[in-house]
């Protein structure tokens, strides 16, 4: 319940102040700044004195649970010191060998002491996997459509031991891309990253989004989240930002009338028609908060879509702490601008952040160069867009940073197409599977595991130029020694 103060800070993250750049209370947390109300529900919470704004409140330390969260999902359990308060703590072996040194072996897999607390620890993925041609076998007939049952009727499995065996398969791939990303961060300095954010399980209206960033050259993904927790119980009531778990949803959306609305033709029209779809929420970074209607899933618990974006590009941060400059294309959504201009604000004063909306038309070759530009203000947020066409084609981008004379820059190099790419490959390969029925309240049995696997296959076929199954396999028996970039 709010005390006409702000939600705490949390290991001095405070997310809570006016998010617009042109006014002079962007980043101030200082409630002398805003109105404050919680009685009436259907009100914001909190209003910007100076530009009327109404940015959302949010529970810090329940952001920083999100990332604690998504940091477990992404490390891949490297080989690391554990110990609370080492300064070697957290830092995998594979990109900090200054910390740690070889200490003999258990059994065949590798141990390792720090070098400061004399902590050991053993390299659980430094061994051979001695269940490899059986999931060679079931990767194949996974990748080539045959359906779970008959999969576990060829392999003389039951389903239980099939998902046991798909997990394993997951966690491989997921620890060796922890491996890749560790060198890639090292190796690749402020290269032009890309978001694409869309529902993990399209025919489901399950709730679950999927929200993944990456390089947007060539594709290689970086971080990826859902705003679904297995191991979590949706709560009985809804929490505000001063209560503890105020990032769950609770299962109780109410029942929508389907409404179906034109969708322009033109670029113009589509953001427009975009910008009019975010103000009909009454929280704008909160796609839940519109009339819509939501199958909660079986089993689990949606973690509302802002604190698992704002813990992605928080994380995001923390990997990129070395690059001098960050530039991150964007599709319009302001669920995303919100985060970025949030997490980044420091970056952002100092013009080394680069926030960009890319929206285009299928047609628009990419690398492009435009033609004709033409400048607009649009929306309450009065967001500067520059409009370009060739022949058919045409294509639109505003820098959420204000930043202007780079127009005909971002026009032709800003693209989200990689991310879309990759996302489009995992509903075409899976579609089978996220769509069938019975899975459509249960995205645990489609959700990371499908994604990381997906990931690696594509990673590893890029880079082996071989078949998906064989170059997944190769990769994930061989040491990470090729060039990222």
């Amino acid at each position: 319940m709010s005390t006409g103060k702000l939600p705490p800070a949390a290991d001095g993250l405070q997310l809570n102040f006016c998010k617009t750049l042109a006014c002079r209370n962007f980043g101030l947390s200082d409630a002398k700044h805003y109105l404050l109300q919680d009685s009436d529900p259907s009100r914001p919470g909190l209003v910007c004195r100076e530009c009327g704004a109404f940015p959302p409140l949010l529970n810090n330390q329940e952001v920083l649970i999100e990332l604690n969260r998504l940091k477990q999902q992404d490390t891949g359990n490297l080989a690391a010191c554990h110990t609370e308060g080492c300064v070697a703590q957290g830092r995998p072996v594979l990109t900090n060998r200054e910390y740690y040194h070889a200490f003999g072996y258990s059994g065949e897999r590798q141990r390792y002491r720090c070098k400061h607390c004399q902590s050991t620890f053993v390299d659980k993925w430094s061994s051979s996997n001695p269940k490899s041609e059986i999931q060679q076998r079931l990767l194949g007939l996974l990748f080539t459509g045959h359906p779970v049952r008959e999969i576990c009727r060829k392999l003389s499995i039951n389903p239980k031991t099939f998902y046991d065996h798909l997990d394993q398969i997951a966690a491989r791939c997921r620890n060796k891309l922890a491996s890749v990303d560790a060198r890639y961060l090292q190796m690749c300095k402020e290269q032009p990253l890309a978001s694409s954010m869309r529902a993990l399980q399209p025919q489901s209206n399950n709730g679950v989004f999927w929200l993944a960033t990456g390089h947007a050259g060539h594709g290689y993904v970086l971080l990826q989240s859902i705003n679904y927790s297995a191991d979590e119980e949706a709560p009985e009531n809804t929490a505000d930002a001063y209560q503890a778990e105020a990032r769950l949803v609770p299962d109780g959306f109410p029942y929508a009338a389907e409404s179906h609305h034109h969708q322009p033709k033109d670029l113009l029209g589509q953001v427009n028609a975009k910008y009019k779809e975010i103000l009909s929420r009454s929280n704008v970074e909160d796609p839940y908060t519109r009339p819509v209607n939501i199958d909660y899933p079986t089993k689990g618990c949606l973690i509302r879509p802002q604190y698992a974006a704002y813990a992605q590009y928080l994380r995001l941060k923390e990997l990129t702490e070395s690059w001098q400059t960050v530039t991150l294309y964007l599709p319009q959504e302001t669920l995303l601008r919100s985060a970025i201009i949030s997490i980044f604000k420091d970056r952002l004063g100092d013009r080394l952040c680069h926030p960009v909306y890319v929206v285009q038309s299928p047609s628009w070759k990419e690398q492009d160069s435009p033609e004709n530009i033409d400048i607009m203000l649009l929306s309450w947020w009065r967001d500067r867009w520059a409009f370009s066409t060739k022949g058919e084609a045409s294509k639109a981008i505003s820098h959420l940073g204000r930043d202007t004379g780079n127009e005909a820059h971002w026009l032709q190099h800003a693209t989200t197409h990689e991310m879309d790419e990759y996302q489009n490959r995992f509903h075409l390969q899976f579609r089978s599977l996220i769509d069938e029925p019975r899975r459509r309240l249960r995205p645990v049995a489609c959700c990371l595991c499908w994604i990381s696997t997906v990931r690696g296959i594509t990673f590893a076929a890029k880079t082996a130029k071989v078949s998906p199954q064989h170059s997944l396999w190769d990769w994930l028996d061989t040491p990470t020694h090729w060039p990222i970039c």
